[in-house]
Formats: C-alpha cells, structure tokens, sequence
C-alpha cells in the first residue's frame, strides 16, 4: 500500500511543477516556499524507509500557500489541497 501512496505522491507533485510552470504572476516568494516544499516531498520519497525524514510539517506550510494560491491560481490550490489529502492518507 505504502508504493500505491508513494505513485500518488508523485503524480500529484508533478501536477503541481505543471501548474506552477504554467502559472503566471505567482509572487517569488511563494513560488520559491513551494518549491522548496516539493524539493522536500520528492527527497523523502525518494529515501529508503527509515531513511532522511521530511521536513518537519509540511501540511501547515502547504495549507498556507494554498490559501494564498486561492484567489489567482485556484487550479493550484486544488491541486496543493489534493497532495495535502494524500499526504495526510500516507501519514505524513
């Protein structure tokens, strides 16, 4: 079950590198705090069980900027809120 989470995981942060790209005007800094939260993501599901942690909380920070994302981009916030939901599912 842990590989079906880690397949979503990935499918979902590629969506988010697509949106994000496809975005415009996304204020600097919240796009580099995302991309900083996704470089974190890909590098934990990348270490092998028990290997590098992730960062601490990732959700709060996720929660924030789509919040932020709401109102301009809300395809991403969708999708920021559907990698929070898998997150969760996978017990990050």
């Amino acid at each position: 079950m842990a590989h079906k989470n880690s397949d979503d995981l990935r499918d979902l942060l590629k969506r988010v590198h697509e949106r994000l790209s496809g975005a415009e005007a996304v204020e600097s800094e919240s796009r580099e705090l995302l991309v900083a939260l996704m470089r974190d993501i890909e590098r934990a599901l990348k270490a092998p069980p028990g290997g590098a942690a992730l960062a601490p909380h990732p959700v709060p920070r996720l929660e924030a900027l789509a919040v932020r994302f709401e109102a301009n981009h809300p395809s991403l916030a969708q999708v920021l809120r559907q990698l929070i939901d898998a997150l969760g599912k996978a017990g990050i």
